[in-house]
């Protein structure tokens, strides 16, 4: 019996001590927003969503939370509160760290915020002529503490965007006057001198030359200093793909002649990487696409990539139009700082077959040309390019070779390119053509893709997107029918057969028959609803709509086609995972038939 009786308290020990309940006490009246901010700033009011239970780890809460909860005071402006934590009966700060109970039952943080301080006196000087502080920094206004640093903050970024890289705070004199609920504030900022930019090392680097990471980086050794042009070059070396990690570091003493001497200092990635992509939908069969990439072919972060790629597998069996499987292999070579820290040359070469229910297209390309980094979010790039087809349709067979011009401009500003919340994105590309040999004409092809995506709440997502192409200079005969356009599949109107609305052409095998062949004009919308059902699973509404005329501009004599569903997204590490089920909405299968597409990432 004393055995089973030792037991019994062994196992309901460990009940005793998760009985812990911990309470925060305001005064009546006190705003939501600031018991919020007091609930987020203490450590012992989240132990139990923690998992933490023990009578030491509520004691080593309780002792940090005095200093935790005063500085959440002083954020939201109250700047005479009285703070007690009760462990038990007992004063937490009299609780030695290594001297907590057995176990604790009851912890109560009982706060009394006081009154609320206004600014009185706000000055910071001297200021950079470009200075702008931050509008809540002035008399009459709720003295935050948080003001206080975005000011002096700001003073300080402004002087070093004037080239006084070493700008400091010099002096500060805070006083609150509590019989008038003031807050007094004055900052001495030392601008330090004007500095230019010094001598650049590299440090980190096994395999990629010093030389390159210079190269590539481009801080103009001499010019002012820039907090700017260190950020670009932090981002051009991210930007080749060839480091884990990228620091600036900016040397701690002046060197001669007002100089800052600045450190680069990098990881490097693993040279080599595989990468494979699947999706499937029932109109368009499945695709596969892989590729291998060398990050750091010639120790100079040059970028040698072989892409592959097979689509609309098993379109036949699914007696869809979609036609037999197609084939793709690609071969890109990208060198990073050529004639620019900014530019990349990039070579391409490219060998696909498309074989269709109306047109069957062997193809190979080749481009050099050069992509220009204009800024974070705008991206140019030109090039000369090289175009071999053989082309059959019912309508004939052809071998041609043009000369290409492709021209484009990409503006991204999506806070994720994988699952976009807000932003917006532009595509525009312009590729004017010359026949060499062959049989087609000289034109050139436009195409322009816009996005905008907005968010309601935290859990509604709106996203539009709209397309417009167009051929001209060159006859929908005589235009290469890669630059045409079809509207219908999973690119342009979900619900509709892949490729199913293009220009109907009379077929010369079969009189009185006619075959879909490219339009010279394209026009499409997308509208999609994203509602975050949880973090992990969210719910999409969809509206696609797609024309395709006979002319370079779109007219009243085109045919449109539309598409409605559904979808589900699973939040992955990968990014979203798609299911969407669309229907047609206009035509013979009206509502009439159902589409399955599955993909890694939003729709767009």
């Amino acid at each position: 019996m004393p055995r089973l009786s030792a037991l019994v308290l062994a196992l309901s020990l460990p009940l005793a001590a998760q009985a812990q309940e911990a309470t925060l006490a305001l005064p009546e009246g006190t705003e939501d927003d600031l018991r919020t901010v007091l609930e987020n700033a203490s450590l012992t009011l989240s132990l139990e969503a923690e998992g933490l239970t023990s009578a030491q780890d509520y004691v080593a809460a309780a002792r940090a939370d005095y200093a935790r909860l005063l500085a959440a005071l002083y954020s939201e402006g109250y700047y005479g509160p009285v703070i007690s934590i009760v462990v038990d009966g007992r004063e937490a700060s009299t609780i030695q760290p290594l001297g907590a109970p057995a176990r604790i039952g009851q912890v109560v943080l009982s706060v009394d915020p006081g009154a609320r301080f206004a600014f009185g006196r706000t000055a910071i000087a001297p200021l950079a002529p470009a200075t702008e502080l931050p509008p809540g920094f002035a008399p009459g206004e709720v003295a935050r503490s948080e003001t206080i640093e975005d000011a002096v903050a700001a003073a300080i970024a402004a002087w070093r965007d004037e080239g006084n890289a070493k700008a400091e705070v010099a002096s500060e004199e805070i006083v609150a006057v509590h019989p008038e609920d003031r807050l007094d504030v004055a900052v001495g900022i030392a601008p330090g001198p004007e500095l230019s930019f010094g001598s650049v090392t590299v440090s980190g680097n096994e395999d990629v030359r010093t030389a390159r990471i210079l190269r590539i980086a481009g801080i103009p050794q001499g010019r002012v200093f820039s907090p700017e042009e260190l950020e670009r070059a932090a981002a051009r070396l991210r930007r080749t793909g060839t480091f884990d990690s990228v620091a600036v570091v900016e040397s701690d003493a002046i060197g001669p002649g007002n100089t800052l001497p600045i450190e680069l200092q990098v990881v490097e990635s693993l040279p080599r990487r595989v990468g494979f992509g699947a999706e499937i939908s029932s109109v368009d069969g499945l695709s596969v696409t892989g590729f291998w990439l060398h990050r750091n072919l010639l120790g100079g972060a040059e970028r040698l990539r072989f892409d592959a790629e097979v689509s609309d597998i098993g379109g036949e069996q699914l007696g869809t139009n979609s036609g037999g499987e197609d084939y793709a292999l690609g071969a890109s070579f990208a060198r990073p700082a050529t004639f620019s820290p900014d530019n990349d040359l990039l070579l391409a070469a490219r060998l696909s077959q498309e074989d269709e229910e109306d047109y069957f297209l062997q193809q190979f390309t080749f481009d050099v040309g050069i992509t220009r980094y204009a800024t974070d979010d705008l991206t140019l790039s030109f090039a000369l390019g090289l175009l071999a087809a053989h082309e059959e349709t019912p309508i004939e067979t052809r071998d041609y070779t043009l000369l290409t011009l492709p021209l484009s401009a990409t503006w991204d500003r999506r806070d994720d390119p994988r699952d976009a919340r807000s932003g917006f994105y532009i595509d525009a590309e312009a590729t004017p053509f010359a026949s060499i040999t062959g049989e087609a004409g000289n034109g050139a092809r436009a195409y322009a893709d816009a996005r905008l995506y907005r968010t309601f709440g935290q859990r509604v997502t709106l996203a539009a997107r709209g397309q417009l192409g167009s051929v001209f200079g060159a006859d929908r005969e005589d235009a290469p029918q890669e630059f045409l356009f079809f509207s219908g599949g999973g690119g342009t109107v979900r619900g509709q057969p892949f490729q199913s609305l293009g220009v109907e052409v009379p077929d010369p095998d079969a009189p009185g028959e006619t075959v879909t062949l490219g339009g010279t004009s394209f026009a499409g919308v997308q509208l999609e609803a994203r509602v975050a059902i949880n973090e992990t699973f969210g719910a999409v509404a969809f509206a696609d709509a797609g024309y395709v005329d006979d002319e370079p501009f779109p007219s009243t004599d085109g045919d449109s086609q539309a598409g409605v569903g559904l979808g589900v997204r699973y939040n992955s590490f990968i990014g979203p995972i798609r299911l969407d089920l669309a229907t047609p909405a206009t035509g013979e299968d009206r509502f009439g038939a159902v589409q399955v597409y599955i993909g890694i990432g939003q729709s767009f």
